[in-house]
């Protein structure tokens, strides 16, 4: 390689390394966009806005660091349009830059070392500018892949669970990547030294820095990974505690109902029996001709009657009284329900278990209807028993987008407004799992699916 050459290859070079690391942060961020369908053109508007970005400092020569800043300021200004959480764009762009700088160290430190076991000896100019150009390269390529090993890392860590991203689980995740990269860049700043015309490197003047900085770089990163991890945990067991809690103020609500009901269908019971009396007082007063007291004294029983009906059958008393309270909320909100649903014969369901299923589903349902404008509003049930499987199908009509979480949770975006439409589906899927089922969620234009697939359980226990 001449010397013209290796001007090219130097003019070339930062290009390059500008077009992987911009490649690198549009595959990770590309994931964590909400919308599926345009996650390829907005990764291309990601990995533009990176290499302007990079032209523009590299021309201003700017500090190291401002590239990083721009960046995250330019990404949460633009998260809505690239339909990305403004919180979530600041945590991948530090989580980004951190790794950026861990992999550069560690790149930094292991050439360093292996320029003292292959230093560069006397050779003509051509092999001397080739080897340069060798070493820069292969330096390039294996902190790209350093960095893309390290990214990915991030990115499974991150889609295990979704975190919500209020100010303190911010401040959490921010702590240890923001001090790997002010680390990074202070060792960025000692790595060079220039002392009476003679350049000074680190490593030379502390030969232990080259064990310190790398192991340093990689607990940084670490540390991101754990203190991601350890969040995690935390929002599971914090839906687990609200789990929990709803579940039994579910089952405190439906034993409640249950004793309600047994105290109606006790005093039908008893009506059945004063039935004699009540007829031999219509037939006095029919005699008597008393027709304006027999009028008031049928519309007194007829009252007691009509408060004591549960309006849907379905064979038995938790699931009645269930479907009964959401009807009467559906006419409330002139919400069209149409219920098809009948207890399964077997004895391996657990009634309560089905009433939370039920309730959940259908809360949401009715939810999501309830804030529609249209005049088409309605909600479905059936449920019937096919051998030893019990199917449950919940259907809706919505308005809006369906935008899917990374748990499998939807919720409907009208406009402006979100709209959750996923509340109560963590103890749906708590409730199927006991009996070996599935919780299927589907959406064919404006119309969502909820299906809940239950398997008889032979050692069922109440």
């Amino acid at each position: 390689m001449n010397e013209a050459s290796f001007q090219i290859f130097y003019r070339v070079f930062p290009v390059a390394a500008n077009i992987l690391q911009a490649a690198c942060m549009a595959l990770f961020v590309r994931s964590f966009i909400n919308q599926p369908r345009y996650r390829r053109i907005k990764s291309v508007i990601i990995f533009g806005t990176f290499m302007a970005c990079s032209l523009i400092c590299d021309t201003a020569a700017v500090p190291q660091g401002i590239l990083g800043l721009v960046l995250a300021v330019l990404l949460m200004a633009g998260s809505r349009n690239l339909g990305l959480d403004r919180a979530m764009a600041f945590v991948l762009i530090l989580l980004y830059w951190n790794a950026r700088v861990a992999a550069g160290l560690i790149n930094d430190s292991v050439f360093f070392v292996l320029e003292q076991f292959f230093p560069p000896c006397s050779e003509p100019p051509e092999l001397l500018y080739l080897r340069t150009a060798a070493m820069v390269t292969l330096f390039l390529l294996t902190h790209t892949a350093l960095l893309a090993v390290m990214l990915y890392l991030l990115r499974r860590q991150l889609e295990k669970n979704p975190i919500p991203l209020r100010r303190l689980e911010i401040c959490y995740i921010s702590l240890i990547p923001a001090a790997g990269i002010l680390f990074g860049q202070m060792i960025a700043r000692l790595l060079f030294e220039q002392k009476d015309g003679v350049l000074l490197l680190l490593y030379e003047r502390h030969p232990v820095f080259l064990a310190v900085v790398p192991l340093l770089a990689v607990l940084f990163f670490a540390g991101s990974c754990l203190t991601i991890m350890f969040q995690q945990e935390m929002t599971l067991l914090r839906e687990e505690n609200a789990g929990f809690l709803v579940k039994r103020q579910q089952i405190q609500a439906i034993h409640a109902r249950i004793r309600e009901a047994e105290q109606h269908y006790a005093y039908i019971r008893r009506l059945k029996h004063e039935m004699r009396g009540y007829l031999t007082n219509i037939r006095g007063l029919a005699q008597a001709g008393k027709y304006e007291n027999l009028k008031e004294y049928i519309s007194q029983i007829d009252g007691n009657l009509h408060d004591l009906k549960l309006e849907i059958q379905t064979g038995n008393p938790v699931t009645d009284i269930t479907l009964s309270d959401i009807k009467e909320q559906c006419l409330r909100r002139n919400i069209s329900f149409e219920p098809d649903f009948h207890y399964p014969k077997s004895q391996g369901y657990d009634a309560v278990d089905l009433g939370i299923i039920l309730q959940n589903l259908l809360w949401n349902a009715l939810e999501a209807c309830e804030k529609m404008t249209a005049d088409r509003r309605y909600i479905t049930l059936t449920g019937r028993q096919k051998g030893r499987f019990f199917l449950i199908e919940v259907k809706n009509s919505f308005e809006g987008d369906i935008l899917w979480d990374q748990a499998g949770n939807p919720s409907t975006t009208k406009k402006d407004d979100a709209v959750p439409h996923g509340i109560g589906l963590s103890n749906v899927r708590r409730e199927t799992k006991k009996y070996t089922g599935e919780l299927e969620l589907s959406v064919n234009q404006q119309q969502f699916c909820a299906t809940v697939m239950l398997q008889e359980r032979s050692n069922y226990e109440s």
